[in-house]
């Protein structure tokens, strides 16, 4: 019986071979005797996954050697406090965008740190769109610029990385992370959470150049101090060895696949197929400004609110999971994150013209 579609916004769908190498590996990593789960993190054969996973996401974001890698515990919700700690170097104002949900959440925590300049918001437009660049309002003198590249709730995406001069930015990549060919040496610090395109969630992984890590606040703790865990190869403490290992499957498996070129123009195709049904459908809406249109989330209307449970109760029935908006916004919402092969957006699209038919 073949699997259903699974749109969850994360933990999302991973790739069915990444699964299934992990299952036929979970009780016997290649002839260790020993699960994955069951091994020593400074044990050869863990050090020799990670260094693997880390040597692969090196090669498929062609990371440069002034740049550390690590992976970290606690998700990208803790990087909300962690940058403060780590990235003010005596200063005491930082800059944020705010473009929705995940943006609010980073600036309310650093609030507790430091002084937080909002360069620009778009919440008076529900998050609809981005801040034109030349209006917001930046402080040359900010220890760093924090934005979401994209917002996983409202499915606002910001496709380039803005210009702030010199002063490092910081992104929250959670959802776009490996998405396309990104140049990591334009920025400061990328965090994302593992749960969207690169694995199980319970781990964040932290991509940040060597300058601007040794520098903490007074009273940071060792676990929330980037250079403590790069001197110990993030394993000041037991890190979290399954993520890291099924995260170390996926970068072999986007290499596979032809590497972030060959996905950047499949994800591309994919949202540009469910935006065009969605758009020409005359039943269906997306409220967001088409300049900044999320390829990983699209969240959508249905011209009544009345057949929304009526459409998640079919869309199961035919296979098509986890489609309900974010409780915050209502409505619909497809994630297609890597994983999501093309042949489930058209399901999808075919679903919703069959409903629109019948329903509309």
């Amino acid at each position: 019986m073949p699997r259903p579609y699974n749109f969850s916004a994360g933990p999302a769908v991973l790739p069915q071979a990444v699964l299934e190498q992990a299952q036929a590996e979970m009780l016997d990593w290649h002839g260790s005797g020993m699960s994955v789960m069951e091994m020593s993190h400074r044990g050869k054969e863990f050090v020799s996954i990670a260094e693997q996973a880390e040597a692969d996401l090196r090669e498929l974001l062609s990371i440069p050697t002034t740049y550390k890698v690590l992976f970290l515990q606690g998700g990208a919700s803790a990087q909300f406090a962690m940058v403060p700690m780590n990235l003010l170097r005596g200063a005491t104002q930082a800059d944020y965008l705010n473009t929705g949900q995940w943006s609010k959440k980073a600036i309310s925590e650093a609030k507790k740190f430091c002084q937080v300049n909002v360069v620009a918001s778009s919440e008076a437009v529900n998050f609809t769109t981005v801040p034109a660049r030349d209006t917001w309002k930046c402080n040359p003198q900010a220890a760093y610029l924090h934005y979401t590249p994209n917002e996983t709730i409202n499915g606002v995406e910001i496709q380039e990385i803005p210009d702030v001069g010199g002063v490092p930015l910081v992104v929250d990549m959670s959802s776009t992370l490996l998405s396309r060919p990104l140049d990591v040496s334009k920025l400061g610090v990328i965090y994302a959470g593992a749960q969207k395109n690169i694995g199980p969630a319970g781990m964040a992984i932290v991509i940040i150049r060597e300058d601007l890590i040794g520098q903490t606040i007074a009273g940071t703790p060792t676990m929330f101090d980037y250079a403590a865990m790069a001197k110990e190869g993030s394993m000041y403490n037991t890190p979290p060895t399954y993520t890291w290992y099924i995260a170390g499957l996926v970068f072999q498996w986007l290499k596979a696949q032809g590497g972030l070129t060959a996905m950047g123009a499949r994800n591309q195709a994919k949202a540009d197929l469910l935006y065009k049904a969605i758009d020409e459908s005359g039943f269906y809406k997306n409220p967001v400004d088409p300049a900044y249109r999320s390829w990983m989330n699209i969240p959508f209307t249905l011209s009544d609110a009345a057949l929304d449970k009526p459409f998640l109760a079919e869309a199961k029935s035919a296979g098509l999971l986890a489609l309900s908006g974010h409780r915050s916004v209502g409505g619909m919402r497809a994630s297609i994150y890597n994983a999501m092969p093309l042949e489930g957006v058209k399901a999808l699209v075919d679903f919703m013209a069959d409903f629109q038919k019948r329903h509309g």
